[in-house]
């Protein structure tokens, strides 16, 4: 803060020195580590984004949650830190492979 009264705000980037270069784009995440709380919310927001329809028959959140989580317990699918975006998401093991 200047001595005129003046008040300064510093972004994230003006304080750690560096922009998002500094940042890897993606991290993985072990999806042990994360509560169960936010676990289950990671995989909801998963499987009810638009686009994620199981076909003509309709298959309740429950299972959808239930199945993903098998998923990532067999190491199928893994949890994905966008440090840049700030977001998570869910990608399967083999994409993943492929992107790195």
């Amino acid at each position: 803060m200047s001595d005129d009264g003046d008040t300064r705000v510093e972004r994230d980037e003006d304080l750690s020195g560096g922009g998002d270069d500094d940042l890897p784009p993606e991290v993985e995440v072990p999806w042990e580590r994360l509560s169960p709380a936010a676990l289950r919310g990671v995989i909801e927001e998963f499987v009810t984004r638009e686009g994620t329809e199981y076909g003509e028959r309709d298959v309740d959140l429950e299972t959808k949650v239930a199945q993903v989580k098998q998923q990532l317990e067999r190491g199928e699918v893994v949890v994905l830190f966008d440090a840049k975006a700030q977001s998570v998401n869910l990608v399967r093991a083999r994409d993943l492979r492929g992107r790195r």
